[in-house]
């Protein structure tokens, strides 16, 4: 079973991406802030992250270089409510970048494609 970290301050951001991912049968580890989630990228060893940019103390793209430099074979997606991050060059390190709406498909869709598996029928 592929391991998914998920890194925001916003917890209802976390219980949704967890009942989603783990209806789709990942499991999910969850951070709720930058030091956590290194902590926890060490740690536990994902497959893959999902990482929030605005958080409080160390934001996302300090969080990105840190477990790139950690482990750059693990996939990052950066998921932000805000698109104007995605023309930031500290977000070029990651491998998506994904604007978080209600509709969570596009950030499935990456998770399947970044982990080499196949878009469901």
């Amino acid at each position: 079973m592929k391991k998914i970290l998920l890194v925001d301050d916003e917890k209802n951001i976390l219980i949704v991406y967890r009942e989603e991912f783990e209806d789709a049968g990942y499991q999910v580890i969850s951070a709720s802030n930058g030091e956590e989630g290194l902590t926890r990228f060490r740690d536990d060893k994902p497959d893959i992250v999902i990482l929030d940019i605005l958080m409080p103390g160390m934001n996302g793209i300090e969080v990105l270089r840190k477990m790139k430099m950690l482990d750059s074979a693990v996939p990052i997606i950066l998921s932000s409510a805000y698109q104007q991050f995605k023309h930031d060059l500290g977000t070029w390190a990651s491998d998506a970048y994904i604007v978080k709406s209600g509709d969570i498909s596009d950030l499935k869709s990456a998770v399947r494609s970044l982990l080499g598996e196949e878009t469901p029928q």
